[in-house]
């Protein structure tokens, strides 16, 4: 059996900070397609869009980042794979 320490004593319990949504701060209206870098970094190495819970973004600004993630992807702007 494992004994448990009393309250009080030990290190303190871990609180993540909540991500702040970085188009929320910036009062962005919409997500440009063609600002290539800002759109890679909502992108994992192997260019898949990253999730919201790793970004920080909120929905409905991860709704725009990823329509204009496709639309540049189309264009060929952005990549859709490592070896494209």
């Amino acid at each position: 059996m494992t004994q448990q320490r009393p309250p009080g004593r030990g290190r303190p319990r871990y609180f993540p900070r909540r991500k702040v949504c970085h188009f929320c701060v910036d009062h962005a209206e919409k997500v440009d397609f063609k600002d290539v870098d800002l759109l890679q970094r909502y992108l994992s190495e192997m260019f898949k869009m990253e999730s919201r819970r790793k970004t920080g973004v909120c929905s409905r600004h991860q709704r725009m980042l990823a329509r204009a993630i496709k639309r540049a992807r189309v264009l060929a702007m952005v990549p859709y794979s490592p070896a494209h």
